[in-house]
């Protein structure tokens, strides 16, 4: 049956390509399903300023008239910028399995990318390093949390089919949080030499007011710290306020930890946040009517602790700023009652960050990859 590839033009497009997941993954056990009203910001070129450095042509997969699959082809030219490439993005890859539709919807990016001139596609990923990346290629009767992707296990193979190879693998880890054991003892004794060696001190904030007027200055950090890494981009001026809108205000104060100098400047955070993911598959991509609830619930009683971003300035590395802030955390987590912890996504040589885990018997239990293929 022919194989028919729309480009999103329309807002009832547009909820098309965004409810193709459920689709796909309809009645699934570890799809968890992102907010739709996010996913149409997140498309929307007035509201998200991605679109300031970026540009995307979405495509919808149609077989005997329904959708059965869909892909985001994006050109950040920013990132094309930074690294001196023609490459175009691709994300938001989701399909049936069937290699004829798998392929379509590539061909359908590639041929994009050959009309603009790139000589290289890479994905899956977002405009940012705030959205969705990396491909899961083990752990697929895990649950995800909420800012990665979920994808079946045909995804792989589907994708390596078409010609494309790994470019970078990110892993996860899951570890318990030591309630019987507590915190090593040398662990603590080190905390306290880093403290004082380097006049260092743990800034604890009172209120998610007081967040946000420093998050300004966390977002400068960010930049610093991602500069080196792996398709990362400069945040704009419009996107940090985009994101402290959207994100920021529901931070808990308690699980933000950040460093200070004598100076009272911030030189290391590290933000965490209750696991959401079953929360979000009882809320189906809707706060109404119930969904709303679900999550709230899942703020206030809750097992698992998430660890989303963390940055230190390039002048503090390797002097203890991560054992200070992940000390801290687990206290946190113990306080707060959490039996696990996730690790989201880390790039699979970034021993530093992974040496994090190894007081706390940590399980590599995901992977996922970004995968790249010439197209010239």
């Amino acid at each position: 049956m022919a194989i028919n590839i729309k480009i999103v033009k329309t807002k009832k497009d547009l909820k098309t390509f965004i409810k193709v997941p459920y689709i796909i993954f309809k009645d699934h056990p570890y799809w968890v399903p992102p907010l739709i009203k996010d996913e149409l910001q997140t498309f929307d070129r007035k509201k998200n300023p991605a679109y300031e450095s970026a540009d995307t042509r979405l495509f919808v997969a149609y077989k005997d008239e329904k959708p059965v699959g869909r892909i985001a082809g994006i050109l950040s030219y920013i990132a094309n910028d930074k690294y001196n490439v023609k490459n175009l993005r691709f994300g938001w890859f989701d399909t049936i399995d069937d290699y004829e539709v798998a392929s379509s919807l590539f061909k359908a990016v590639e041929n994009w990318g050959k009309e603009l001139g790139m000589e290289s596609l890479t994905g899956p990923h977002g405009f940012t390093d705030f959205d969705p990346e990396g491909m899961l290629i083990e752990g697929f009767d895990e649950l995800p949390t909420i800012v990665t992707i979920y994808n079946h296990s045909y995804y792989p193979e589907l994708t390596e089919k078409y010609g494309f190879e790994k470019d970078v693998d990110y892993v996860e880890f899951k570890t318990m949080v030591p309630h019987e054991t507590g915190i090593p003892e040398k662990l603590l004794r080190l905390a306290q030499r880093i403290k004082e060696r380097s006049n260092l001190r743990i800034f604890k904030f009172k209120s998610k007011k007081e967040i946000l007027t420093r998050s300004k200055e966390l977002f400068n950090l960010l930049d610093e710290a991602f500069e080196e890494i792996y398709g990362s981009v400069p945040i704009s001026k419009n996107q940090v306020e985009y994101y402290m809108k959207n994100y920021f205000s529901f931070v808990d104060p308690d699980m933000l930890k950040v460093v200070e100098n004598e100076k009272d400047e911030m030189v290391g955070f590290m933000i965490t946040f209750p696991n959401l993911s079953k929360a979000f598959q009882k809320a189906k991509g809707k706060l109404f009517p119930i969904g709303w609830y679900h999550i709230l619930k899942a703020l206030k009683k809750h097992e698992v602790i998430d660890f989303y971003l963390a940055g230190i300035k390039k002048k503090y590395r390797g002097i203890g700023v991560d054992l200070l802030m992940v000390i801290e955390i687990v206290k946190t987590a113990m306080k707060k009652g959490f039996k696990y912890a996730e690790s989201n996504p880390e790039l699979e040589d970034n021993k530093k960050v992974h040496a994090q885990w190894k007081y706390y018997n940590p399980t590599q239990h995901k992977r996922r990859r970004i995968y790249k293929k010439k197209i010239v």
